[in-house]
Protein backbone atom coordinates (compact mmCIF):
# COMPACT_ATOMS: atom_id res chain seq x y z
CA UNK A 1 0.00 0.00 0.00
CA UNK A 2 1.31 3.43 -0.91
CA UNK A 3 2.19 5.43 2.19
CA UNK A 4 1.16 8.64 0.45
CA UNK A 5 -1.94 7.12 -1.13
CA UNK A 6 -3.38 5.69 2.08
CA UNK A 7 -3.06 8.96 4.03
CA UNK A 8 -6.48 10.61 4.53
CA UNK A 9 -7.25 14.08 3.23
CA UNK A 10 -8.95 16.26 5.84
CA UNK A 11 -11.49 18.83 4.71
CA UNK A 12 -12.56 21.97 6.54
CA UNK A 13 -16.10 23.28 6.80
CA UNK A 14 -15.63 25.74 3.92
CA UNK A 15 -14.77 23.03 1.35
CA UNK A 16 -17.48 21.79 -1.01
CA UNK A 17 -16.63 18.45 -2.68
CA UNK A 18 -18.66 17.06 -5.57
CA UNK A 19 -17.94 13.77 -7.35
CA UNK A 20 -19.75 13.29 -10.66
CA UNK A 21 -18.66 9.96 -12.15
CA UNK A 22 -14.88 10.37 -12.50
CA UNK A 23 -14.89 14.19 -12.30
CA UNK A 24 -13.99 15.60 -8.88
CA UNK A 25 -14.82 19.23 -8.12
CA UNK A 26 -13.34 21.01 -5.07
CA UNK A 27 -14.67 24.46 -4.17
CA UNK A 28 -13.31 26.73 -1.45
CA UNK A 29 -13.11 30.39 -0.47
CA UNK A 30 -10.51 31.19 -3.19
CA UNK A 31 -12.10 29.37 -6.13
CA UNK A 32 -12.86 26.01 -7.69
CA UNK A 33 -10.64 23.29 -9.19
CA UNK A 34 -11.61 20.17 -11.14
CA UNK A 35 -9.78 16.89 -11.66
CA UNK A 36 -10.67 13.76 -13.61
CA UNK A 37 -9.76 10.61 -11.68
CA UNK A 38 -7.42 8.14 -13.35
CA UNK A 39 -8.84 4.71 -14.32
CA UNK A 40 -9.01 2.35 -11.33
CA UNK A 41 -9.07 5.14 -8.72
CA UNK A 42 -12.09 5.72 -6.49
CA UNK A 43 -12.89 8.00 -3.56
CA UNK A 44 -14.64 7.47 -0.24
CA UNK A 45 -15.90 10.71 1.28
CA UNK A 46 -17.20 10.55 4.86
CA UNK A 47 -17.27 12.97 7.80
CA UNK A 48 -15.02 15.55 6.11
CA UNK A 49 -12.31 13.01 5.23
CA UNK A 50 -11.41 11.71 1.76
CA UNK A 51 -9.83 8.28 1.29
CA UNK A 52 -8.36 7.39 -2.12
CA UNK A 53 -8.78 3.73 -3.09
CA UNK A 54 -7.26 1.74 -5.97
CA UNK A 55 -8.66 -1.20 -7.93
CA UNK A 56 -5.72 -3.64 -7.60
CA UNK A 57 -2.03 -3.89 -6.65
CA UNK A 58 -0.49 -3.59 -10.12
CA UNK A 59 2.52 -1.32 -10.56
CA UNK A 60 0.56 1.32 -12.50
CA UNK A 61 -2.25 1.37 -9.94
CA UNK A 62 0.21 1.76 -7.04
CA UNK A 63 1.91 4.68 -8.81
CA UNK A 64 -1.41 6.35 -9.66
CA UNK A 65 -2.66 5.87 -6.09
CA UNK A 66 -0.09 8.20 -4.50
CA UNK A 67 -0.28 10.63 -7.42
CA UNK A 68 -4.06 10.93 -7.19
CA UNK A 69 -3.97 11.52 -3.44
CA UNK A 70 -1.24 14.18 -3.77
CA UNK A 71 -3.11 16.01 -6.54
CA UNK A 72 -6.36 16.06 -4.54
CA UNK A 73 -4.50 17.32 -1.46
CA UNK A 74 -2.96 20.10 -3.57
CA UNK A 75 -6.44 21.05 -4.81
CA UNK A 76 -7.85 21.18 -1.27
CA UNK A 77 -4.93 23.33 -0.07
CA UNK A 78 -5.09 25.57 -3.16
CA UNK A 79 -8.76 26.51 -2.86
CA UNK A 80 -8.41 27.35 0.84
CA UNK A 81 -4.90 28.88 1.18
CA UNK A 82 -3.52 29.27 -2.35
CA UNK A 83 0.09 28.98 -3.52
CA UNK A 84 2.77 31.61 -4.03
CA UNK A 85 6.23 31.66 -5.60
CA UNK A 86 8.63 34.56 -5.18
CA UNK A 87 11.41 35.27 -7.69
CA UNK A 88 14.25 37.79 -7.46
CA UNK A 89 15.94 39.44 -10.44
CA UNK A 90 19.60 40.34 -9.89
CA UNK A 91 21.66 42.35 -12.39
CA UNK A 92 22.34 45.92 -13.40
CA UNK A 93 19.54 47.15 -15.64
CA UNK A 94 17.49 43.98 -15.16
CA UNK A 95 13.86 44.65 -14.26
CA UNK A 96 10.29 43.49 -14.74
CA UNK A 97 6.86 45.05 -14.86
CA UNK A 98 3.32 43.79 -15.30
CA UNK A 99 1.43 45.18 -18.27
CA UNK A 100 -1.87 43.27 -18.20
CA UNK A 101 -2.01 40.50 -19.43
CA UNK A 102 1.78 40.39 -19.97
CA UNK A 103 4.89 40.23 -17.82
CA UNK A 104 7.56 42.41 -19.47
CA UNK A 105 11.16 41.67 -18.46
CA UNK A 106 14.42 43.37 -19.42
CA UNK A 107 17.13 40.80 -18.74
CA UNK A 108 20.17 42.05 -20.64
CA UNK A 109 19.14 40.81 -24.07
CA UNK A 110 18.77 43.08 -27.11
CA UNK A 111 14.99 42.78 -26.72
CA UNK A 112 12.44 42.71 -23.90
CA UNK A 113 10.81 39.41 -23.04
CA UNK A 114 7.01 39.28 -22.89
CA UNK A 115 5.31 36.36 -21.12
CA UNK A 116 1.54 35.94 -21.21
CA UNK A 117 0.09 35.68 -17.69
CA UNK A 118 -2.67 33.04 -17.43
CA UNK A 119 -5.99 34.40 -16.15
CA UNK A 120 -5.91 32.09 -13.12
CA UNK A 121 -2.70 33.68 -11.80
CA UNK A 122 -1.97 36.97 -10.09
CA UNK A 123 1.50 38.40 -10.81
CA UNK A 124 3.08 41.43 -9.12
CA UNK A 125 6.47 42.99 -9.87
CA UNK A 126 8.14 45.57 -7.64
CA UNK A 127 11.61 47.09 -7.26
CA UNK A 128 13.09 46.86 -3.76
CA UNK A 129 16.22 48.76 -2.68
CA UNK A 130 19.11 46.78 -1.23
CA UNK A 131 22.47 48.00 -0.04
CA UNK A 132 25.56 46.59 -1.70
CA UNK A 133 29.06 47.95 -1.08
CA UNK A 134 27.83 51.32 0.15
CA UNK A 135 25.88 52.33 -2.96
CA UNK A 136 22.15 52.13 -3.59
CA UNK A 137 21.19 49.09 -5.66
CA UNK A 138 17.77 47.69 -6.59
CA UNK A 139 16.49 44.18 -7.05
CA UNK A 140 13.15 43.33 -8.62
CA UNK A 141 10.81 40.92 -6.88
CA UNK A 142 8.15 38.99 -8.81
CA UNK A 143 5.30 37.41 -6.81
CA UNK A 144 3.25 34.74 -8.56
CA UNK A 145 0.14 33.50 -6.76
CA UNK A 146 -2.85 31.33 -7.60
CA UNK A 147 -4.90 28.33 -6.50
CA UNK A 148 -3.33 25.74 -8.82
CA UNK A 149 0.06 24.52 -7.55
CA UNK A 150 0.96 23.15 -10.99
CA UNK A 151 0.14 26.40 -12.81
CA UNK A 152 2.00 28.60 -10.29
CA UNK A 153 5.09 26.38 -10.44
CA UNK A 154 5.04 26.13 -14.22
CA UNK A 155 4.81 29.90 -14.75
CA UNK A 156 7.56 30.52 -12.17
CA UNK A 157 9.80 28.04 -14.02
CA UNK A 158 9.11 29.81 -17.33
CA UNK A 159 10.08 33.17 -15.79
CA UNK A 160 13.27 31.73 -14.28
CA UNK A 161 14.09 29.99 -17.57
CA UNK A 162 14.27 33.35 -19.38
CA UNK A 163 17.60 34.10 -17.63
CA UNK A 164 18.75 31.45 -15.12
CA UNK A 165 21.32 32.68 -12.58
CA UNK A 166 24.90 32.44 -13.79
CA UNK A 167 27.80 31.27 -11.62
CA UNK A 168 30.28 34.15 -11.95
CA UNK A 169 28.36 37.24 -10.85
CA UNK A 170 25.05 35.69 -9.79
CA UNK A 171 23.06 37.73 -12.32
CA UNK A 172 19.71 36.39 -13.48
CA UNK A 173 16.35 35.26 -12.13
CA UNK A 174 16.29 33.13 -8.96
CA UNK A 175 13.72 31.66 -6.66
CA UNK A 176 13.48 33.16 -3.18
CA UNK A 177 16.21 31.63 -0.97
CA UNK A 178 17.82 29.84 -3.95
CA UNK A 179 21.54 29.46 -3.37
CA UNK A 180 23.89 30.14 -6.29
CA UNK A 181 27.51 29.08 -5.80
CA UNK A 182 29.71 31.85 -7.17
CA UNK A 183 32.87 30.64 -8.94
CA UNK A 184 36.22 32.36 -8.49
CA UNK A 185 36.65 33.19 -12.17
CA UNK A 186 39.89 33.41 -14.07
CA UNK A 187 42.94 33.74 -11.78
CA UNK A 188 45.18 35.22 -14.44
CA UNK A 189 48.75 34.30 -15.34
CA UNK A 190 52.07 35.70 -14.11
Amino acid sequence: MSRIGKAPIKLSSDHVIKLDGNLLSVKGKLGELKYELLPGMSLEIEDGIIHVKRADDSKNQRAAHGLTRALIQNMVTGVSEGYEKILHIFGTGYNAEVIDPWLKMSLGYSHDILLYIPQELKVEASAVPRSKTGRQDFTTIIKISGISKQLVGQFAAEVRGCRPPENYKGKGVRYHNEYVAIKAGKAGSK
